[in-house]
């Protein structure tokens, strides 16, 4: 297992990418990493250049760009990236990426029946997969009042069998967004545990959608979550290109962020 594999899906997602790795899968892994990180102006400069290539690391690299501005609630956007990946993508890794990648994207315009269709086409061969598999079928429940525990607690299994760090907090998050309405303390308790190793990893992505469900689960301290929220995203934003902001400044899935972002 290598250094960035580790950092990008491994147990080390705290590790600092100091170059430009030479080699272009490389490249690929260490935009993972800047972007768990909220480092996001330095992972698109390492993955738009890959986008142009004609095999399966571009369309990796385009459900990498599609996921960041996803996470900055660019949904169509990541659509169209998506949608591009999928046309060169060749392995199972990236048609799951890119499929699951699409069916969030449709959560995100409401269109839930098109995101089950798609999440239902998923080639479920590698763990990442089904963790992903399990955090977009639980976020379409959550959209439809469903019952998402089932799906976000195998997610977090899965990430954990795989000792993968970041997937374990995010799922984590997924599961306590499930349980916000049945089982709040349990909730506060397993986000507030993401939320605190994700600051202390630098997961600045993870760190303030903690905070917004910790404001959801924990009322009495909602007003100091939000600000948390608010704090992390604007300093997030400081770091990303001007396209991801654009996004992030015209998404109502984004709250403003504190102050201006530059």
């Amino acid at each position: 297992m290598t250094t960035l594999y580790q950092a990008a899906f491994g147990d080390r997602p705290d590790l600092a990418v100091a170059a430009e790795p030479p080699r272009p899968r490389d490249r690929w892994l260490a935009a993972v990493v800047l972007g768990a990180q909220g480092r996001y102006a330095r992972a698109a400069t390492l993955l738009h250049p890959l986008l142009n290539r004609e095999d399966d690391l571009a369309a990796l690299a385009a459900a990498t760009l599609a996921s960041h501005r996803r996470q900055l609630g660019g949904h169509a956007a990541a659509r169209t990236l998506d949608a591009r990946g999928l046309a060169t993508a060749r392995s199972d890794e990236a048609r799951a990426d890119l499929i699951l990648g699409l069916a969030a994207d449709a959560v995100g315009a409401g269109n839930l029946a098109e995101a089950r269709r798609l999440r239902d086409r998923v080639p479920l061969t590698t763990w990442r997969a089904r963790v992903r598999h399990g955090w977009v079928s639980a976020e379409i429940e959550l959209s439809s009042g469903g019952a998402a525990r089932g799906h976000a607690e195998r997610a977090l299994a899965e990430a954990e069998a795989a000792k993968a760090v970041r997937h374990r907090i995010k799922s984590e998050i997924v599961l306590g967004a499930a349980l916000a309405a049945s089982e709040p303390v349990m909730a506060r308790k397993l986000v507030t545990r993401a939320r605190d190793d994700a600051t202390e990893l630098h997961l600045s992505s993870l760190v303030w959608p903690a905070s917004l469900v910790l404001a959801e689960v924990d009322p009495s301290e909602a007003s100091r979550h939000t600000r948390n929220a608010t704090t992390v995203l604007h300093g997030l934003l400081l770091r990303t290109d001007p396209r991801g902001r654009e996004l992030a400044e015209r998404s109502p899935w984004v709250p403003d962020p504190a102050g201006p972002t530059g």
